[in-house]
């Protein structure tokens, strides 16, 4: 390119080259690549958050546990009964020992404090540590919740898939009037009806109660243990199955599924391997309150079998107002439900592709 000189009224008439400028085609602006995340960093980010938000949960709770088991009446009173109003000198001991002069919010942090560190308190009623009586209540609980468990989620799904395989038919219609009709009944309505069918003169075949003695453990004689298991089952298998059933429902609808039958995949495949793997995001969601609800459905369970575990010794520290057993073993089941909360919503995360993607990404 040749850049020439224009001439003014002083200069020659003649153009004059004045520079020789070669100017070469402008380079591409360049592309900064976006800073890459670390899918591991954004995973512990996403379960930091979710492990922040489980602890102030907990916190929540703790205040309104301390604030109702502070509500259940003068402690004092119920251990000394008749001689609360004749030993004024007993009643202020307790009261000191109790620590029940001290301002409620004071009375709140140290026992939040002792709460952290493993000490939960000794228990008013027997004057044991609470950690010595919840620890074997909370065991035996904790075998009937996965004995139910484990029998609960096959069998509602299960039943699920096979409402979803005979939808518009006499056995779908047969099988959700069963599980409405399920669904409508309390656990205890259920739990008094099996006692009437299996354990009085209908077909007494099973014990009306759970038996566990000698120290023994109450699954150390199985046929005690059916009826709480199958009052549990019965209770909570219909929820499953609805809500698995309305996500199979859909998925059988869509374009893939039927893009399978048309390729000849037989019915049960496509059942198996595609609805239900893709049904089974919001079916986890479902299995864990339901879960979560064993854990504090079975208090009155527990009481209508007389089973050993922490429904009936609750129901038994209100009674007798042991607040440190209440506060522990209220506690204890608030835990299990935000615990079983975080896994699932870490499951349904696993389960969905692209929720996994928008976490890494």
């Amino acid at each position: 390119m040749t850049a020439t000189a224009t001439p003014g009224p002083d200069s020659p008439q003649s153009p004059e080259v004045v520079d020789s400028v070669e100017v070469g085609p402008t380079p591409p602006p360049t592309q900064v690549a976006p800073p890459k995340r670390s899918g591991a960093l954004a995973w512990a980010r996403w379960i930091g958050r979710r492990l922040v938000l489980a602890v102030l949960t907990l916190w929540a709770c703790s205040v309104i546990v301390f604030l109702a088991t502070a509500a259940l009446g003068d402690p004092v009173r119920a251990i000394l009964g008749k001689d609360y109003g004749t030993s004024p000198e007993r009643v202020a001991a307790l009261r000191e020992q109790l620590q029940l002069d001290e301002p409620i919010v004071s009375r709140y942090f140290s026992w939040l404090g002792n709460l952290v560190t493993g000490n939960p308190g000794t228990s008013i009623a027997n004057q044991q540590p609470v950690w010595d009586l919840i620890g074997p209540r909370i065991a035996n609980s904790a075998v009937l919740v996965l004995i139910s468990a484990a029998v609960m989620i096959p069998v509602a799904i299960g039943i699920a898939m096979l409402s979803a395989h005979y939808r518009g038919r006499r056995a779908d219609g047969a099988i959700q009037v069963v599980l409405l009709t399920l669904a409508g009944l309390p656990e205890f309505v259920i739990g008094i009806l099996l006692v009437a069918f299996f354990s009085t003169t209908v077909m007494h075949v099973l014990p009306a109660v759970t038996i566990a003695g000698g120290g023994r453990p109450p699954w150390a004689n199985p046929a005690s243990m059916i009826l709480p298991v199958l009052t549990l089952v019965l209770a909570v298998a219909p929820y499953v199955s609805r809500i698995v059933r309305s996500s199979l429902l859909e998925v059988l609808d869509s374009d893939y599924v039927e893009l399978a039958r048309l390729k000849g995949v037989p019915e049960g495949v496509v059942m198996r391997k595609h609805a239900l793997l893709n049904a089974i995001v919001p079916g986890i969601q479902v299995i864990a309150l339901q879960f979560a609800w064993l854990a504090g459905g079975i208090v009155i369970v527990e009481y209508l079998f007389s089973y050993p575990g922490v429904g009936a010794s609750l129901v038994d520290s209100v009674r007798n107002s042991d607040f440190p057993m209440v506060q522990a073993l209220a506690m204890t089941l608030a835990a299990v439900y935000v615990g079983v909360n975080l896994i699932a919503d870490i499951l349904s995360i696993l389960f969905t592709p692209r929720a996994r993607t928008a976490i890494s990404s």
